[in-house]
């Protein structure tokens, strides 16, 4: 517990935001949409595409914070690792030197 209170109180310091809710939590499709900063549309075609999990409750979508949390964790993990991939072979080519202009 006091490693998820330190781990908040570094993002708040950050001026990053902070939410906590239980696994089982259902969603809205904006509520997701906000917490994986996308809109409510593409948020929609994630789900229709089989690659969120979602609920049908009525004629309403709604998704569990866990599957929400799991794909954002997946997401950024794939987005971090696409950036080292970029940095890794802008270093290859001296990218970073100053004064060196790409060819």
């Amino acid at each position: 517990m006091a490693e998820i209170i330190f781990q908040a109180a570094e993002f708040l310091a950050e001026g990053r935001p902070v939410m906590v809710l239980p696994d089982e939590e259902m969603l809205s499709t904006q509520a997701a949409a906000d917490i994986l900063s996308v809109s409510r549309q593409y948020l929609v075609r994630l789900v229709d595409a089989g690659e969120l999990p979602a609920e049908m409750v009525g004629s309403h979508r709604r998704l569990r914070a866990a599957d929400v949390a799991a794909f954002k964790a997946a997401r950024d993990a794939k987005r971090n690792s696409a950036l080292d991939r970029l940095t890794s072979l802008s270093e290859d080519v001296d990218g970073y030197a100053l004064g060196n202009k790409p060819r």
